[in-house]
């Protein structure tokens, strides 16, 4: 890239279960202006030089939730934009702006991503009998093996059928991902990505709140399958990831504009891809978009020291790590989707961040985040530790 793009400060909220968990009453504007805010803060860089916004958001039904932060946060000079590729948006929001400095349109920018399941709107549309009913914008056309709202089959069920994963395979990892998500809560490895959310009722919400402390690998066994119709079904509610509530922000620059105002980078975004296969092979499409961001980064799998791989299901963890020959031990360290929650228009930008600080505690150079996304699509980011 003609310019390296530097990420200044990585933030985000805890990490809340929807609906019925703490940021119930906090609405997606909300947690983005308390991420992005923060991340503007820490960085050092007045608000008046921040150029341009990415923020991915995917159930807040439409509209530029960036610009509406941007104005809260007194940035009338941001042109921000929303970005929407399901489960990858805040990804690509932090991918566009970054692509603006590599390009030397833009100097500094943020990315990021929001989410609130508990909040978002619902939406309506005319039935062949002319009543209006609930909708949802398809990620694709609806077939037998890619229901499009059915995402346990689109997507769970379909990856461990395409990979050969086991249900056991499946429930091993997702309690292993809560053991690893829980070990990271107890030993303060979030402590300096996260940002407080003050609640409407008093007090704050800081610390994540899905992984489940008291569960048991034989309770997960013990679960229905979701597609009980399909004799190859492995998708349960244990193996799955959650819904959930959060945002997360990072602020980015090019090197020079960080050397000329005495800015210290936390890490370089080195590369970054996204690919698409069938819709449903949709799991099976992070494989394809790390090694695209690898190449464009100029290393090999064998040079990462840390990945996170989302855990939209299970499944499409197992089946990514075993196709890329990684070793599990570097693979979602501190837990992801199954335990810390998919919110999804703001995960992509959370694995970032997560990814950052990760490198930094464990002083390793290279790291990869990647995630599938409705509709067969993948995305996948390169991190070096500077």
């Amino acid at each position: 890239m003609p310019s390296d793009v530097v990420i200044v400060s990585a933030t985000r909220t805890p990490i809340a279960t929807a609906y019925k968990g703490s940021l119930g009453g906090v609405d997606a504007f909300t947690l983005a202006e308390l991420a992005i805010g923060a991340a503007i803060e820490r960085s050092g860089i007045p608000i008046s030089e921040i150029q341009d916004m990415g923020i991915g958001e995917s159930y807040q039904g439409g509209g530029n939730i960036g610009r509406n932060v941007a104005v809260r946060l007194g940035m009338n000079q941001v042109p921000a934009v929303a970005t929407q590729r399901w489960c990858a948006s805040a990804m690509a929001g932090t991918q566009w702006i970054a692509a603006n400095i590599a390009a030397g349109m833009i100097d500094v920018g943020v990315g990021g991503g929001t989410e609130s399941m508990s909040t978002a709107p619902g939406v309506s549309r005319p039935g062949p009998d002319g009543v209006p009913g609930f909708w949802l914008s398809p990620a694709n056309e609806p077939t037998e093996v890619a229901p499009p709202l059915n995402m346990a089959l689109t997507v769970g069920d379909n990856t461990s059928r395409l990979a050969g994963v086991t249900r056991e395979e499946a429930d091993d990892w997702a309690f292993e991902s809560h053991q690893r998500a829980i070990r990271a809560i107890d030993e303060g490895r979030f402590d300096n990505e996260l940002v407080a959310v003050p609640l409407p009722g008093g007090g704050t919400f800081e610390v994540d709140e899905h992984p489940r402390r008291n569960g048991t690998r034989e309770k997960l066994a013990s679960l229905p399958v979701l597609n009980p119709q399909l004799d190859w079904a492995t998708t349960t509610a244990g193996n799955s990831s959650g819904l959930n509530d959060a945002a997360a922000a990072l602020v980015m620059c090019s090197r020079e504009f960080a050397e000329a105002n005495g800015l210290t980078p936390l890490a370089v975004v080195r590369g970054w891809a996204s690919a698409a296969l069938a819709p449903e092979e949709t799991g099976l499409a992070p494989q394809a978009a790390l090694p695209l961001a690898l190449q464009r980064a100029g290393i090999s799998v064998g040079d990462l020291q840390s990945v996170e791989i989302n855990e939209a299901f299970a499944s499409v963890s197992v089946a990514f790590t075993r196709k890329l020959g990684l070793d599990h031990s570097i693979v979602n360290v501190n837990g992801s989707g199954c335990s810390l929650g998919h919110p999804i228009g703001c995960t992509g930008a959370r694995m970032i961040v997560t990814m950052v600080n990760e490198l930094i505690r464990t002083d390793a150079q290279w790291g990869a985040v990647a995630m599938c996304a409705a509709g067969g699509m993948g995305s996948a980011t390169v991190i070096e530790r500077v």
